[in-house]
């Protein structure tokens, strides 16, 4: 009876990979997705965006770099426990062509009765 051949296993690529190439292929869905994360207003989803489109743009070191920060301070600011200054932020979004901007809240308003 013949053995069964075993191939190597396949190494997946990371969520933060996939989501690097899209947001390199596709820098308006990266704005829109960025757009969608502040709008919820959830900083823990915003920081993973962040580490992961700091890393389509070329990681920690040319993101630091490109943003006047120190890599250890950049680490610390996309790390879980995170807390960006607005100047922090501004300055990682523009080396990624990218700013922030104020726009009204859209209220829905309520359908009167006739």
């Amino acid at each position: 009876m013949a053995t069964p051949r075993t191939s190597k296993p396949t190494r997946d690529r990371s969520h933060d990979d996939s989501m690097a190439e899209v947001f390199q292929a596709d820098p308006a869905y990266a704005a829109a997705m960025l757009n969608s994360i502040l709008e919820d207003g959830d900083q823990s989803e915003l920081l993973i965006a962040l580490r992961q489109m700091t890393k389509a743009f070329g990681g920690v070191p040319v993101v630091a770099e490109k943003a006047q920060l120190n890599q250890t301070q950049l680490y610390r600011t996309l790390s879980e426990e995170g807390n960006p200054a607005l100047s922090t932020l501004a300055s990682i979004l523009k080396t990624m062509n990218l700013r922030l901007a104020v726009e009204p809240i859209k209220h829905k308003r309520a359908k009167l009765a006739a």
